[in-house]
Parts: structure tokens; sequence; C-alpha cells
């Protein structure tokens, strides 16, 4: 008589804590682009990502953080890996003010695709009953602004007079500010698109240039 043998079942590989975060971002990315912030649930975006909702909770303390933290961290992790590729090799005014323009562009398209979730993450803000502690207090972000400070403070556009945590802010701030408001800021005719672009990142060039000391370009 044959012997009928038991189904194996595959085991799972064990995932990192750092593994896990990401596929929680990324589900949780897409969760929301597709059905907003009311729209998407926690159990949903655990299942995406294959874990159960109480191990959501233990990397997330609310909804309300896993939405602020999908849209920031990428951008963190965007800035590191755009250091990596960009800040190193020769240095000067000119090398600066070219990394500058690159990064400028590449926030103000990040931003640009992360439009609509930055709008829902405010209406959020303002009406959640949950409710969240504001921009200031989104973890992904902060460490992105304390990144931009340290880059300020030893590398390009070292030797700001100004307070380079304060500096990075109100660069990042600009940018937002004109790409979210674009259709308020400039009605058509006024410029064009490129036109636009290269206005803002003339705009926080020259905010950066005017804060330096003199004597750190010599």
């Amino acid at each position: 008589m044959r012997q009928v043998k038991e189904p194996t079942v595959a085991r799972r590989k064990r995932r990192s804590p750092e593994e896990i975060m990401d596929l929680l971002l990324q589900a949780a990315e897409g969760e929301f682009k597709k059905y907003g912030y009311s729209g998407a649930t926690t159990a949903a975006i655990a299942r995406e990502a294959d874990i159960t909702e109480a191990q959501l909770f233990r990397y997330f303390s609310s909804k309300a953080e896993l939405f602020q933290e999908s849209i920031f961290k990428p951008l963190d992790r965007h800035f590191a890996e755009f250091n990596a590729r960009h800040l190193h090799g020769a240095r000067g005014a000119q090398s600066d003010r070219r990394i500058a323009r690159i990064y400028i562009t590449e926030l103000q398209q990040f931003i640009a695709e992360h439009c609509e979730m930055i709008r829902s993450m405010v209406v959020a803000q303002s009406y959640a009953s949950e409710g969240t502690n504001g921009v200031a207090e989104i973890g992904s972000l902060r460490t992105y602004f304390d990144h931009g400070a340290a880059i300020l403070s030893d590398g390009p556009f070292r030797g700001l007079t100004a307070d380079p945590r304060l500096v990075v802010r109100v660069s990042f701030a600009a940018v937002l500010a004109n790409v979210m408001f674009k259709d308020w800021l400039f009605p058509n005719g006024l410029a064009s698109e490129s036109e636009i672009r290269e206005s803002i990142i003339d705009f926080v060039i020259d905010g950066l240039s005017s804060s330096l000391d003199p004597k750190s370009q010599t």
C-alpha cells in the first residue's frame, strides 16, 4: 500500500524589523494613495504587508503616524541616497551650487509626486478624531531635517551664519509651499513650468548663499 505523504508547509523566512518596516511603509503608501486617509484601513495595510494588525501597531502607534511616516520616510531615504551619489569628490562654490540645484530639482519632483498625500495629511491633521501631532513632530521629517542640517554644517554651503537647523526648514518650506500651492501662486500665462521650477531653485540657493560667512568661502 502506497504511503501518502503529508503536505509540507513552507516556513516563511524570518524577516528583520527593517524589512517589516519597509513592507509596511510600501503597503501603506499604496493603500493611502488608492483609498485616501479615511478609506484606507490598518487591517488592509497589514494584510498587504503580510503581517498581523497587532504587529503593525508595534511599529506605529496609530493610523495617523503610519500615514505621516509613509510620506516622509521615503523622503529621508531619498536624501541619504542623494548624499551617497553626489556629496563626494571636488568641492567649491560652483560645485556646491550645482549639487544644490540637482537636489532642489529632485525635491520638487518628490513633493509633486506626493502632493495629494500631503494634502490628505493636512486634512487628517485638522479633522481626524485621533488627531496628529503636526508636521514638526513627524519622526521621519524631523530626521530628514536633522540630516539636512548636518550636511549644511559640514558639506555644501558649510559656513552658514544662520542656524543650519532653521535654514534647512525654511528652505524645505519654500519648496513645499511653491509646489503644493502652484495653482494659487502661478496663474496660467504668468510663467512656464520650467521657469517656475528654476525660480524656486534660484530663490532657495540665493537664500542659502546670502547666509554664508564670506570667510568660509576663501
